[in-house]
């Protein structure tokens, strides 16, 4: 879409920290929209980050104040909400909850098929079908089981 803008669009962003993950790659996209390609930018929820109004040298000013601000605000709050989700993870791992899919078990016959295929008597697609699971899970399966 950055690409496509040229001088004289506007671009509706809903929130500030839509131009980047963190506080120095945001002030960046803001600089290249505004300043190289002359494009207007409102931000949904910030009235105060309009450049369409304050065209001249102080209207412009503090269109860049307040950025900077909301800039470290917006890193500020996604790096407290980070640490607190890591905070919970560890507080859920020393409670015992595991996180991801639940483990399947072993077919009944996998020992028998592993040690064929591992004899090299039947190939890793055959076995995985004797399995009744996809190839690559029987390897990662085997893999394990030695």
């Amino acid at each position: 879409m950055i690409n496509r803008l040229k001088r004289g669009d506007l671009l509706y962003i809903k929130s500030i920290d839509r131009l980047g993950r963190n506080y120095r790659e945001i002030l960046e996209e803001w600089r290249i929209l505004t300043k190289e390609k002359g494009v207007d930018i409102v931000v949904i929820d910030m009235p105060l980050l309009d450049t369409r109004r304050g065209k001249d040298l102080m209207g412009a000013f503090l269109s860049d104040i307040v950025l900077e601000i909301l800039s470290f605000v917006s890193e500020n709050e996604r790096v407290n909400i980070r640490a607190r989700q890591r905070e919970g993870i560890d507080a859920a791992k020393a409670r015992g909850v595991r996180f991801g899919r639940p483990l399947r078990p072993l077919p009944d016959n996998f020992e028998y098929v592993y040690e064929r295929w591992k004899n090299k008597a039947i190939t890793a697609t055959s076995a995985s079908v004797e399995c009744g699971m996809p190839l690559s899970t029987f390897l990662y399966k085997a893999k394990r089981y030695r």
